[in-house]
């Protein structure tokens, strides 16, 4: 059921719970016993499809403590800004794609947020960083800041402009931005 989903998805095409419940020869009773609704099919389908982004931006993160931290991040935010079909989505379902992205109930902002704390948790325990805050907390904020920034805040000119993100985020980390990163 996911990867039929996760297919549709990835094709830029709608996840119909009906279309693709036809297609697998079973009910949508059991596709939302499953779920429960098709937003959290959508959830799972979007944190399976990012979860080689996070895997990949954690593995190349170069440096060590906020600086490690703040490469992992550019590296998701630019993969996230960039990926066709979560912009399709976003463009084809835009109050629906939010939602589901965004939602502290959802899937995909709790898997994110766990995400990030485990980073900054490693960090920590290696003795490269020391939080400024609670990591789950840092972790959330992090998240959030990314959401407007990649997502949401048109109205203020900043959707998609990840390198002020940087610039941010390096701030909450106390990380000294990289100068050909820095924008003035």
């Amino acid at each position: 059921m996911l990867e039929a989903a996760l297919q549709r998805y990835l094709r830029g095409r709608r996840i119909d719970v009906r279309a693709i419940a036809a297609e697998l020869g079973l009910g949508r009773t059991t596709i939302y016993r499953w779920f429960g609704s098709r937003e959290g099919l959508i959830g799972e389908v979007l944190i399976r499809a990012v979860e080689p982004l996070f895997d990949d931006a954690h593995a190349a993160a170069r440096g060590r403590g906020a600086a490690r931290l703040l490469d992992a991040f550019e590296r998701v935010n630019r993969g996230l800004a960039e990926a066709p079909a979560l912009r399709q989505f976003l463009e084809q379902e835009r109050d629906a794609a939010l939602r589901i992205i965004t939602s502290s109930a959802g899937v995909v902002q709790q898997n994110a947020v766990h995400r990030v704390t485990e980073w900054i948790e490693e960090e920590t325990r290696t003795g490269a960083y020391v939080a400024p805050v609670e990591p789950a907390t840092l972790a959330y904020a992090i998240v959030r800041l990314a959401e407007a920034f990649i997502y949401n805040d048109a109205v203020a000119g900043i959707r998609g402009d990840v390198a002020r993100l940087r610039e941010v985020e390096a701030a909450i980390l106390g990380a000294a931005p990289a100068p050909q990163n820095v924008r003035r």
